[in-house]
């Protein structure tokens, strides 16, 4: 039998649903620097076992499925991932997380497209099933990923609207200020800065002041 010479030994099975591949042993993934222990133990978290993790976790995007794939612990990888020296690792665990989550994204979307299989039942009995669509998941997803057209828009008759209205008309009363522009003006600055935080929360940038 020819020796295998694969860094990542493959999985033929996977009990978790949605599992990608397993990323292929050129993938720019896999060639982080591994933490390299001083004395290495039969248990250790040696480099293979490294790389099969950050390989399991980019196919699952599940941690702990992840974990199990190597046989340890939690708290063993997650002081490995701390330790100096460990860089190379944890910045591969945060981009195989990235990959999984984003296949996993793309998973619900087909889930929202296509649908679930969904029973008929009629007088009590099962009469088979048909897939339902999930517009909720859908509007969601688009949502997420195209805010900019199908984000919620704050608008007259939107809860946030009226209640920065509200706050608006009675500020301009106190100050006696008058005059509709100067009101709306007034609004659209508050509603500004709102859009500006979310964008930012969205974006994972700073929040303006």
């Amino acid at each position: 039998m020819p020796e295998n010479k694969r860094r990542i030994a493959r999985q033929a099975t996977s009990a978790v649903a949605y599992t990608g591949d397993l990323p292929e042993d050129d993938d720019p993934l896999l060639s982080f620097a591994p933490y390299l222990h001083k004395h290495p133990r039969s248990n250790s978290i040696t480099p293979e076992r490294q790389r099969r993790f950050i390989a399991t976790l980019a196919a699952t995007g599940i941690v702990t499925q992840a974990a199990r794939s190597i046989g340890k612990s939690m708290e063993a990888l997650y002081k490995l991932r701390a330790k100096p020296g460990a860089e190379g690792f944890a910045a591969a665990w945060d981009a195989a997380l990235d990959r999984g989550m984003q296949r996993l994204e793309d998973c619900a979307l087909e889930r929202a497209i296509q649908g679930t299989p969904t029973p008929i039942v009629s007088g009590g009995k099962l009469l088979g099933t048909w897939d339902k669509p999930d517009n909720t998941l859908l509007r969601f997803l688009l949502q997420q990923r195209l805010p900019q057209r199908y984000a919620a828009q704050i608008a007259p008759g939107h809860p946030v609207y009226e209640a920065i209205r509200r706050e608006v008309l009675e500020a301009q009363r106190a100050e006696g200020v008058a005059g509709e522009a100067a009101v709306f003006a007034s609004l659209e600055a508050k509603l500004e800065k709102i859009r500006a935080r979310h964008a930012a929360a969205r974006d994972g940038g700073p929040e303006p002041d």
